[in-house]
Protein backbone atom coordinates (compact mmCIF):
# COMPACT_ATOMS: atom_id res chain seq x y z
CA UNK A 1 0.00 0.00 0.00
CA UNK A 2 0.99 3.67 -0.65
CA UNK A 3 1.69 6.25 1.56
CA UNK A 4 -0.56 9.76 1.54
CA UNK A 5 1.47 12.20 1.33
CA UNK A 6 0.99 15.72 3.13
CA UNK A 7 2.97 19.26 2.60
CA UNK A 8 3.46 20.53 6.21
CA UNK A 9 5.33 23.78 5.02
CA UNK A 10 7.63 24.48 1.82
CA UNK A 11 10.21 22.69 3.99
CA UNK A 12 8.11 19.72 4.98
CA UNK A 13 6.70 17.07 3.18
CA UNK A 14 5.14 13.84 5.81
CA UNK A 15 4.03 10.76 4.19
CA UNK A 16 1.65 8.52 6.44
CA UNK A 17 0.65 4.61 6.04
CA UNK A 18 -3.32 3.49 6.55
CA UNK A 19 -2.03 -0.33 7.72
CA UNK A 20 -1.82 -1.43 11.24
CA UNK A 21 1.74 -1.70 12.56
CA UNK A 22 3.58 -4.62 11.68
CA UNK A 23 6.74 -5.90 10.03
CA UNK A 24 5.18 -6.29 6.53
CA UNK A 25 4.57 -2.26 7.19
CA UNK A 26 8.27 -1.91 8.53
CA UNK A 27 10.01 -3.40 5.59
CA UNK A 28 7.75 -1.69 2.99
CA UNK A 29 8.60 1.83 4.91
CA UNK A 30 11.94 1.29 4.72
CA UNK A 31 11.80 0.05 1.23
CA UNK A 32 10.70 3.70 0.20
CA UNK A 33 12.81 5.55 2.35
CA UNK A 34 15.84 3.59 0.57
CA UNK A 35 14.15 4.37 -2.82
CA UNK A 36 13.37 8.02 -1.53
CA UNK A 37 16.84 8.93 -0.34
CA UNK A 38 18.05 7.15 -4.09
CA UNK A 39 15.91 10.07 -5.69
CA UNK A 40 15.89 13.01 -3.70
CA UNK A 41 19.24 12.94 -2.00
CA UNK A 42 20.58 16.41 -3.62
CA UNK A 43 18.44 18.88 -1.59
CA UNK A 44 17.00 16.13 1.37
CA UNK A 45 18.06 17.12 4.75
CA UNK A 46 16.41 14.34 6.89
CA UNK A 47 13.95 11.51 7.00
CA UNK A 48 12.73 10.48 10.30
CA UNK A 49 10.56 7.36 10.87
CA UNK A 50 7.20 6.88 12.94
CA UNK A 51 5.30 3.80 13.08
CA UNK A 52 3.04 4.67 10.01
CA UNK A 53 4.72 7.91 8.55
CA UNK A 54 8.03 9.40 7.46
CA UNK A 55 8.51 12.64 7.39
CA UNK A 56 11.16 14.15 4.81
CA UNK A 57 12.95 17.61 5.58
CA UNK A 58 14.60 19.67 2.70
CA UNK A 59 17.13 22.37 2.37
CA UNK A 60 14.90 24.31 -0.24
CA UNK A 61 11.35 24.29 -1.17
CA UNK A 62 9.66 21.45 -3.14
CA UNK A 63 7.20 21.83 -5.16
CA UNK A 64 4.24 19.47 -3.69
CA UNK A 65 3.48 18.12 -7.31
CA UNK A 66 6.94 17.00 -8.45
CA UNK A 67 7.10 14.65 -4.96
CA UNK A 68 3.47 13.33 -5.69
CA UNK A 69 4.51 12.38 -9.58
CA UNK A 70 7.14 10.43 -8.17
CA UNK A 71 5.31 8.95 -5.04
CA UNK A 72 2.55 7.63 -7.62
CA UNK A 73 5.54 6.36 -9.70
CA UNK A 74 6.51 4.11 -7.45
CA UNK A 75 6.29 0.59 -7.00
CA UNK A 76 6.43 -1.12 -3.78
CA UNK A 77 6.36 -4.06 -5.52
CA UNK A 78 9.46 -3.72 -7.01
CA UNK A 79 11.59 -2.06 -4.15
CA UNK A 80 10.85 -4.41 -1.33
CA UNK A 81 13.55 -5.33 0.75
CA UNK A 82 13.45 -8.02 3.53
CA UNK A 83 14.11 -6.95 7.05
CA UNK A 84 16.97 -8.07 9.10
CA UNK A 85 17.61 -10.98 11.02
CA UNK A 86 20.14 -9.69 13.26
CA UNK A 87 18.54 -10.57 17.40
CA UNK A 88 19.60 -8.34 20.10
CA UNK A 89 20.06 -10.08 23.18
CA UNK A 90 19.63 -7.38 26.48
CA UNK A 91 19.47 -8.61 29.89
CA UNK A 92 17.20 -7.30 32.41
CA UNK A 93 16.87 -6.83 36.18
CA UNK A 94 13.22 -7.52 36.45
CA UNK A 95 12.76 -6.54 40.51
CA UNK A 96 11.49 -3.80 42.92
CA UNK A 97 14.91 -2.33 42.74
CA UNK A 98 15.27 -1.97 39.04
CA UNK A 99 11.45 -1.20 38.52
CA UNK A 100 9.55 0.86 40.62
CA UNK A 101 6.32 -0.08 39.41
CA UNK A 102 6.70 -3.65 38.61
CA UNK A 103 4.33 -5.02 41.54
CA UNK A 104 1.96 -2.45 40.63
CA UNK A 105 1.41 -3.33 36.99
CA UNK A 106 1.20 -6.84 37.48
CA UNK A 107 -1.75 -6.48 40.21
CA UNK A 108 -3.35 -4.01 38.38
CA UNK A 109 -3.01 -7.00 35.03
CA UNK A 110 -3.64 -9.33 37.32
CA UNK A 111 -0.91 -11.35 37.11
CA UNK A 112 1.84 -12.64 39.56
CA UNK A 113 5.48 -10.64 38.83
CA UNK A 114 6.77 -13.92 37.58
CA UNK A 115 3.75 -14.15 34.61
CA UNK A 116 4.06 -10.77 34.02
CA UNK A 117 8.26 -10.87 33.73
CA UNK A 118 7.42 -14.27 31.29
CA UNK A 119 5.02 -11.81 29.65
CA UNK A 120 7.09 -9.33 28.66
CA UNK A 121 10.18 -11.27 28.13
CA UNK A 122 9.10 -13.98 25.71
CA UNK A 123 8.42 -12.01 22.64
CA UNK A 124 11.06 -10.97 20.28
CA UNK A 125 10.26 -6.79 19.42
CA UNK A 126 10.98 -5.25 16.07
CA UNK A 127 12.80 -1.92 16.21
CA UNK A 128 10.92 0.60 14.72
CA UNK A 129 12.62 3.88 15.03
CA UNK A 130 14.27 5.80 17.34
CA UNK A 131 12.81 9.00 19.15
CA UNK A 132 11.45 11.31 22.62
CA UNK A 133 15.56 10.65 23.64
CA UNK A 134 18.60 9.89 21.42
CA UNK A 135 18.69 6.19 21.58
CA UNK A 136 15.33 5.65 22.48
CA UNK A 137 14.11 2.70 20.53
CA UNK A 138 10.04 2.11 19.64
CA UNK A 139 9.51 -1.44 19.58
CA UNK A 140 6.65 -3.43 18.61
CA UNK A 141 5.46 -6.69 19.85
CA UNK A 142 4.38 -6.00 23.07
CA UNK A 143 1.55 -8.37 24.68
CA UNK A 144 -2.05 -6.93 24.44
CA UNK A 145 -2.48 -7.73 28.26
CA UNK A 146 0.53 -5.77 29.32
CA UNK A 147 -0.65 -2.92 26.96
CA UNK A 148 -0.90 0.34 29.65
CA UNK A 149 -2.05 4.04 29.29
CA UNK A 150 0.88 6.11 30.14
CA UNK A 151 0.74 7.93 34.23
CA UNK A 152 -1.39 10.34 34.70
CA UNK A 153 1.64 12.12 36.35
CA UNK A 154 4.80 11.28 34.95
CA UNK A 155 7.76 10.49 36.97
CA UNK A 156 10.31 13.49 37.42
CA UNK A 157 13.43 11.18 37.47
CA UNK A 158 13.78 7.44 35.56
CA UNK A 159 16.44 6.07 35.98
CA UNK A 160 19.06 5.36 33.21
CA UNK A 161 18.58 1.72 31.11
CA UNK A 162 14.90 1.27 32.77
CA UNK A 163 12.54 -1.22 31.46
CA UNK A 164 8.98 0.33 30.56
CA UNK A 165 5.93 0.07 29.63
CA UNK A 166 3.67 2.78 27.93
CA UNK A 167 0.54 2.58 25.52
CA UNK A 168 1.10 -0.40 23.59
CA UNK A 169 5.02 -0.27 23.20
CA UNK A 170 7.67 -1.06 25.73
CA UNK A 171 11.35 0.63 25.68
CA UNK A 172 14.35 1.20 27.42
CA UNK A 173 15.02 4.83 28.51
CA UNK A 174 18.68 5.32 27.07
CA UNK A 175 19.28 7.98 29.34
CA UNK A 176 18.17 9.50 33.02
CA UNK A 177 15.10 11.76 32.36
CA UNK A 178 11.36 12.57 32.91
CA UNK A 179 9.34 10.15 32.03
CA UNK A 180 5.34 8.57 32.10
CA UNK A 181 5.93 5.07 31.01
CA UNK A 182 5.78 2.23 33.90
CA UNK A 183 9.03 0.80 34.88
CA UNK A 184 9.15 -3.02 35.25
CA UNK A 185 13.28 -3.69 35.23
CA UNK A 186 16.46 -2.13 34.24
CA UNK A 187 19.22 -3.29 31.73
CA UNK A 188 23.09 -2.43 32.62
CA UNK A 189 23.42 -2.27 28.55
CA UNK A 190 24.78 1.10 27.78
CA UNK A 191 22.18 1.98 25.24
CA UNK A 192 23.34 5.28 23.85
CA UNK A 193 27.29 6.13 23.83
CA UNK A 194 27.54 9.71 21.94
CA UNK A 195 31.78 9.19 22.13
CA UNK A 196 31.05 6.12 19.62
CA UNK A 197 30.92 6.95 15.67
CA UNK A 198 27.96 4.68 15.94
CA UNK A 199 26.47 6.15 18.93
CA UNK A 200 23.45 3.09 18.85
CA UNK A 201 24.08 -0.42 18.50
CA UNK A 202 20.84 -1.84 16.96
CA UNK A 203 19.25 -0.67 13.36
CA UNK A 204 15.86 -0.11 12.41
CA UNK A 205 14.30 -3.24 11.65
CA UNK A 206 16.40 -5.08 13.70
CA UNK A 207 14.76 -7.33 16.35
CA UNK A 208 15.26 -7.30 20.68
CA UNK A 209 15.29 -10.00 22.85
CA UNK A 210 15.00 -9.28 26.56
CA UNK A 211 16.58 -11.69 28.88
CA UNK A 212 15.84 -11.96 32.64
CA UNK A 213 18.72 -11.88 34.89
CA UNK A 214 19.36 -11.66 38.73
CA UNK A 215 19.71 -8.18 40.89
CA UNK A 216 23.40 -10.20 41.42
CA UNK A 217 24.17 -10.36 38.17
CA UNK A 218 22.66 -6.57 37.28
CA UNK A 219 25.55 -5.42 39.78
CA UNK A 220 28.22 -7.44 38.51
CA UNK A 221 27.22 -6.14 35.17
CA UNK A 222 27.06 -2.44 36.31
CA UNK A 223 30.72 -2.85 37.92
CA UNK A 224 32.19 -5.11 34.35
CA UNK A 225 30.33 -3.32 31.85
CA UNK A 226 29.41 -5.93 28.61
CA UNK A 227 28.90 -4.86 24.60
CA UNK A 228 25.05 -6.15 23.92
CA UNK A 229 25.47 -9.26 21.96
CA UNK A 230 23.38 -11.00 19.07
CA UNK A 231 22.71 -13.97 17.60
Amino acid sequence: MKPKLKQISPLLFEFEWESNVSDLLLQQQLSFKSAFEKEFSTNLCELRMGFKTLSALFSIPLVYIEIKNWLNSFSIEESTIPLPQKIWQIPVCYADQTGRDLEALAKAKQVTVAELIALHSKPLYRLHFYGFLPGFMYLNGLPKILHTARKVVPDREVPVGSIAIGGAQTGIYPSSSPGGWHLIGQTPITMFDADQARPVFASVGERIEFTPISILEFDRLKRHPMKPKFR
